[in-house]
């Protein structure tokens, strides 16, 4: 008899702490906020590196182990019933440093948005094209994907020549066979932008019929991107973009780090944004500095934070967390090229009348966390 009231009190007491969880996890949402995310009762990676996987390399014509080194920071979007999540995979070269690597764009797929069937060739890589020069050697990295109301699908990501990071874009009817269009801001001011550092470049969606759709506001589209500090695009047809600048003609900064808080140190764009009836709900990535931040988080931690823009003035602040939403918690997210942990949110879909969201750990791994 002791041994079942131990274990119903047991049992009792687990149900009462894990609904605190939740209750603290939904109080410190605000209402404008997406979720609260939830792990699963035992969370592991979805993806990890592979160092069988291998493919021939259009370039240099030998075998690419192409998921040797890891397999992280994904991009999801939802196409015929199924969640495609686009992440970046890293081929092993020697033991260089982070950036030193090759990475490229593998392709899996799933019916339940957490059990993934992946694709044994990479999708998207750098080729004998057009956009050899700023992709090689380094390769493509973090992709974002959006669906126009056409069904076109639009990525951005970063090309990496070890020289000069640009943020580029392409486009495809079936995720498989894609057209590269190069640096957004390549025809912009004859090029100024052109040999500046850009990257992650999330582009405005609003939820329609089930999907998440790009959106113009004002009769544009928008786009957050950058870091230390993120900033603001605009464009007319989501391939030419224009940044928006201060009056000096620089680039302005619509969400800045903050000290005394998670986002000491840098901010980053995160998943696409998403038009609600309360503004634009920008995640973002941040990092920590812990003597000007957050002082339970280590330096350099990458933790998720929301912002809350302007629906008619989308460089306008109305909100932002005060508290990171997702921090790493598991030895899966604390482990990798980023030992201090790191959930690095890129991918949100709305799957099955649920949101799930997407992030690498540490350089080296991908996981999910989903609303109830």
């Amino acid at each position: 008899m002791k041994i079942q009231k131990m274990t119903r009190n047991l049992l009792l007491f687990a149900f009462v702490l894990a609904s605190l969880q939740t209750l603290n996890a939904q109080d410190s949402l605000k209402t404008w906020m997406l979720g609260p995310f939830f792990r699963s009762e035992d969370p592991k990676p979805i993806s990890q590196s592979d160092p069988e996987s291998s493919f021939k390399d259009p370039i240099t014509g030998d075998v690419a182990y192409w998921k040797s080194m890891a397999t992280f920071n994904p991009a999801a979007i939802v196409k015929n019933g199924k969640v495609q999540v686009f992440y970046r995979a890293e081929e092993k070269l020697g033991e260089k440093e982070i950036g030193g690597h090759r990475s490229r764009i593998g392709l899996m797929t799933s019916e339940d948005g957490v059990n993934f069937q992946k694709n044994k060739q990479p999708v998207f890589y750098p080729d004998n094209d057009s956009q050899k020069a700023n992709e090689w050697p380094g390769g493509t990295e973090d992709p974002r994907l959006v669906q126009t109301e056409e069904g076109l699908f639009v990525l951005t990501y970063t090309q990496w020549n070890r020289k000069v990071p640009k943020l580029a874009v392409a486009t495809s009817k079936d995720l498989i066979n894609w057209d590269k269009h190069g640096p957004v801001f390549q025809n912009y001011k004859d090029g100024s932008y052109h040999e500046q550092e850009t990257k992650s470049g999330a582009i405005v969606t609003k939820l329609e019929n089930g999907r998440l759709v790009a959106t113009k506001i004002n009769g544009k589209y928008w786009m957050y991107y950058g870091v230390p500090t993120i900033n603001l695009a605009y464009s007319e047809d989501l391939i030419n973009w224009i940044p928006l600048e201060d009056f000096e003609g620089k680039a302005a900064a619509v969400l800045k780090p903050r000290t005394g808080y998670f986002d000491s140190w840098l901010v980053e764009a995160g998943p696409p944004p998403v038009l609600t009836k309360d503004g634009i709900v920008v995640l973002y990535n941040a990092g920590n500095s812990r003597n000007i931040g957050q002082q339970d988080l280590a330096n350099r931690i990458y933790t998720g934070g929301q912002a809350l823009f302007s629906a008619t003035e989308p460089w306008k602040l109305l909100d932002r967390s005060a508290k990171p939403f997702i921090q790493p918690e598991t030895d899966f997210e604390k482990s990798g090229q980023y030992q201090d942990g790191t959930t690095f949110i890129e991918g949100l879909v709305y799957f099955q009348q649920k949101w799930f969201l997407y992030y690498g750990t540490a350089d080296s791994m991908i996981g999910v966390v989903s609303t109830k």
